[in-house]
C-alpha cells in the first residue's frame, strides 16, 4: 500500500494546470474501438485508470501509442478479440464500456463484471436491460456477462429518470451507434462525460441527435471514420483544487476549465462565503474571510457531483456552524468520514447522511484512503490539518488524479510520498 505524506497549516496559492477529463477519456477510449481507422486524443491525462484502458484496448488487437504531450493514438481497423481479461476489468468501473464497443463493433462481447472504487453498490441491470432492447442475448454466468446479436436493432429505451446514469448512457450510445435502425434514448445522462462521448461519436460519423436535453436519437450508421479529438478539461479535478484553496484559506486559479460545468460547485462556495472570481476558461477560489456552514444534496447533472462529495466535507469540518451533505448516488460513499474523525472533525453519520459541525481544529494523523476522491479529500483534510498526515491507499489517488502531489506542491502545500521525504520537515 503507497503512502502520501501532508504537513499542513501552508495556505495554498497560484494556479493549477487542469488536466484532461479522465472519466470523459475513458469513454472516448472505449468509443474508438468502433473507429476503423485512427484515433488521436489529446490532452489525454496520464493515471493508472487511463493505462487500464489502454490495456483493454490491446487485449481486443487494438494498437495503442502514447506520443508526447499527452497524446493517445489508436488504430481499431482490425479487432482480434471479443473478451477482456478480468485481471484489467476488476480496476475499475468504467471498464464496462467495452461490452458497448465491442458488441457494436463485433457483435459479441465478453466481460466480466467490473470492480473499481468501494464506494458502494453500482448495478448494471440498466446496461444489460439497454442491450437486450437493441436484440441482444445476454447472459451472466461466474461473473461474466456475455452478449451477443448478429443484427444489432434501434429500440426505444427508456432509463430511469432517479438516475440519468452517465455509464448506461455511454454504454447505449456505444452499442447502438452502428446498429441498424432508430434508437431512442429516453431520460438520457446530461453530464459533459456523456455530452463529450456523443461530441466524439458525431465527429467520426455518428448520426446522433439530442433533444430537449434528455433525449438520445441515434440512427445507425455503417461505419466510423477517422478522428482527432481533444479532451475536455476535467471538471473534477478543477472542483478539487477550487475547494482546496478555499480549505486552507488560500488563493488558487484553475485553468483551462468549463465554468458552466461547475455551476453547481460555485453556488456551494459562494453560499459558504468563499470569494469566486469566473473567467472564460478559469476559475479562482478566494478562502480568506470567514466560512459558514452550508447544506449539499449529490444528485445528476446539473445537480451537484457525487464524485466532489467527500472533499466538499473537508471543507465543511473547516466552516462555522452546521453543514448538512446528503448523498444521493452512490450508499457507501460516506466510508471515508471515519478517517476524517481520526482528525478531529466533528460528524455524524445518519444513512446517508453526514451532519458536520464546525470548525474542528484538524490535526495530522494516520488514514486511510478507500477511493479515488476520499484520498483527495485526505489530502486536503491534511493540508489544512496541524502536523503531518499519513494517507494510506495512494494508489486510489493514482487512479484519478495526474500528479495531484506535484499540483499540490507548486501550491506551496508540503506534499510527498514516501513518508521519510517529510519526516524531515516535521523535526525541523
Amino acid at each position: 500500500m503507497q503512502t502520501i505524506t501532508v504537513v499542513g497549516g501552508t495556505p495554498l496559492e497560484g494556479e493549477v494546470e487542469v488536466s484532461g477529463s479522465k472519466n470523459a477519456c475513458l469513454a472516448l477510449l472505449a468509443a474508438s474501438l468502433l473507429v476503423e481507422g485512427e484515433t488521436l486524443l489529446h490532452r489525454v491525462p496520464q493515471v493508472d485508470d487511463v493505462n487500464t484502458m489502454i490495456a483493454i484496448l490491446r487485449s481486443t488487437g487494438a494498437t495503442v501509442q502514447r506520443l508526447p504531450n499527452r497524446r493517445v493514438l489508436v488504430k481499431a481497423e482490425e479487432l482480434t478479440s471479443c473478451s477482456t481479461p478480468y485481471e484489467l476489468v476488476r480496476r475499475m468501473r468504467a471498464s464496462f464500456y467495452a461490452v458497448g464497443a465491442l458488441l457494436s463493433r463485433m457483435r459479441r462481447a465478453e466481460v466480466a463484471l467490473p470492480g473499481g472504487c468501494y464506494i458502494g453498490e453500482r448495478p448494471v441491470n440498466f446496461h444489460l436491460e439497454g442491450f437486450r432492447k437493441l436484440g441482444a442475448e445476454v447472459t451472466l454466468q461466474h461473473g461474466i456477462l456475455k452478449a451477443e446479436s448478429r443484427n444489432l436493432t434501434g429500440a426505444n429505451i427508456m432509463l430511469d429518470p432517479r438516475f440519468c446514469s452517465v455509464g448506461t448512457t455511454i454504454n447505449l450510445m456505444l452499442a447502438s451507434t452502428l446498429a441498424e435502425g432508430e434508437t431512442v434514448i429516453e431520460n438520457a445522462s446530461r453530464d459533459p462525460d456523456a455530452v463529450e462521448c456523443e461530441h466524439f461519436l458525431k465527429k467520426a460519423g455518428a448520426n446522433i441527435r439530442r433533444i430537449g436535453g434528455s433525449t438520445l436519437v441515434i440512427k445507425g450508421v455503417k461505419k466510423l471514420q477517422s478522428l482527432e479529438h481533444e479532451v475536455m478539461p476535467d471538471r473534477i479535478e478543477a472542483g478539487t483544487f477550487l475547494l482546496a484553496g478555499a480549505a486552507t484559506r488560500g488563493d488558487v486559479m484553475v485553468s483551462p476549465c468549463i465554468p458552466r460545468h461547475l455551476a453547481s460547485l460555485s453556488s456551494v462556495l459562494t453560499s459558504a462565503g468563499v470569494q469566486l472570481e469566473v473567467g472564460k476558461d478559469s476559475m479562482r477560489a478566494i478562502g480568506k474571510g470567514r466560512l459558514t456552514g452550508f447544506d449539499v444534496i449529490t444528485s445528476p447533472y446539473p445537480g451537484f457531483p457525487t464524485d466532489l462529495q467527500p472533499i466538499t466535507v473537508a471543507l465543511m469540518c473547516l466552516c462555522e456552524g452546521r453543514s448538512v451533505l446528503v448523498e444521493t448516488i452512490f450508499e457507501g460513499r460516506l466510508t471515508y468520514v471515519g478517517e476524517l474523525r481520526r482528525m478531529g472533525a466533528s460528524i455524524r453519520v445518519i444513512g446517508q447522511t453526514a451532519i458536520v459541525d464546525g470548525p474542528s481544529q484538524l490535526t495530522g494523523a494516520p488514514v486511510e484512503a478507500y477511493d479515488i476522491r476520499a484520498g483527495a479529500a485526505l489530502m486536503i483534510a491534511g493540508l489544512a490539518a496541524q502536523g503531518m498526515t499519513e494517507i494510506f491507499g495512494a494508489e486510489f489517488v493514482d487512479r484519478g488524479y495526474e500528479a495531484l502531489e506535484k499540483k499540490f506542491r507548486r501550491l506551496g502545500g508540503l506534499v510527498s510520498r514516501p513518508v521519510q521525504a517529510l519526516r524531515q520537515v516535521v523535526a525541523n
